[in-house]
């Protein structure tokens, strides 16, 4: 596995409970890391020896500011690449936006703004106007994540690749609540996972809990039980019992595999996915978690 993107879950907990997050974000949602665990985790990136990007996400990582500084920081100083995803709350004018950038000028390689009309009432917030403007005069790099509404599946990124905006993918909140509202495709035409490289993943995502996830809800590991190194040495796909019949045949070989009942038809793959994968938790549970991105205890 070449390994080069670590995408840091800083938090579960966000400002919003928008109706497409994959994480099941909310102001109810529990699991926050600690500035030692950052710090911990970047050492066992940095002796894997194939990271060049770290990420901050969530959640919603500037809920917990003067962590997220920290830890941007602690990531360059170690000479990874480093960008944070946010959904730009704190930007209520260009000023302020400033001010709360201000500690990671000359820190952060990329600032990504997610905003729609699932995060706010227009396509392009204020907020994402102000932390652009922001960034411009700080010498951020900066741009923008836009979703598309739920009006049909539309063209996927390139598989292994961050998400950037585009359609909905149907997964985590999403399924539960759009999925209905998008077109449906026959569930047996979902042969293959179509957004990430599951036999080797160049990017994964850290949760609080340690969970170390190739898509969100599905974990090879836990970096607080296990080193990074020897989770990534010793990932058999194949054998992984999520991972090895989505490689064989995709979500319709998961349902076909372990002989789960499912609709006729669904909004895209990872609805089928994520669909199956609830079937499953209470089967495998130690794979398929944690609670917080299946919803759990949430609306």
């Amino acid at each position: 596995m070449n390994l080069t993107g670590l995408h840091f879950l800083l938090t579960y907990r966000c400002t919003s409970e928008c109706d497409h997050c994959f994480v099941w974000g909310s102001p109810n949602q529990q699991g926050v890391f600690t500035l030692e665990r950052i710090e911990q985790v970047l050492d066992q990136a940095r002796e894997l020896g194939t990271i060049e990007w770290v990420f901050f996400e969530g959640g919603e990582p500037f809920l917990f500011h003067p962590i997220l500084v920290r830890g941007v920081h602690a990531a360059a100083a170690r000479s990874f690449q480093v960008g944070v995803v946010t959904n730009g709350y704190w930007a209520t004018t260009a000023a302020d936006a400033r001010a709360w950038l201000e500690p990671l000028a000359g820190q952060l390689n990329s600032l990504s703004v997610s905003t729609d009309e699932l995060h706010y009432e227009e396509r392009v917030s204020s907020e994402a106007h102000h932390v652009l403007e922001a960034s411009k005069a700080l010498g951020i790099p900066a741009d923008m994540i836009l979703c598309d509404l739920p009006d049909g599946v539309g063209s996927a990124p390139r598989r292994g690749e961050p998400v950037e905006g585009g359609p909905i993918m149907y997964r985590g909140r999403a399924a539960v609540k759009l999925a209905a509202k998008a077109p449906a495709t026959a569930w047996n035409t979902f042969d293959e996972c179509p957004h990430e490289e599951l036999d080797d993943p160049g990017r994964m995502h850290l949760d609080p809990l340690g969970n170390l996830h190739l898509c969100q809800g599905i974990i090879v590991g836990n970096l607080f039980e296990r080193p990074l190194k020897e989770i990534v040495r010793g990932y058999k796909p194949k054998q992984h019992p999520i991972v090895g019949p989505l490689l064989k045949g995709g979500p319709a070989e998961l349902v076909r595999h372990y002989g789960i009942a499912h609709a006729d038809a669904y909004a895209d793959a990872c609805h089928l996915c994520y669909s199956s994968r609830v079937a499953l938790r209470p089967r495998f549970g130690d794979v398929l978690g944690p609670g917080q991105m299946y919803g759990e205890g949430l609306a």
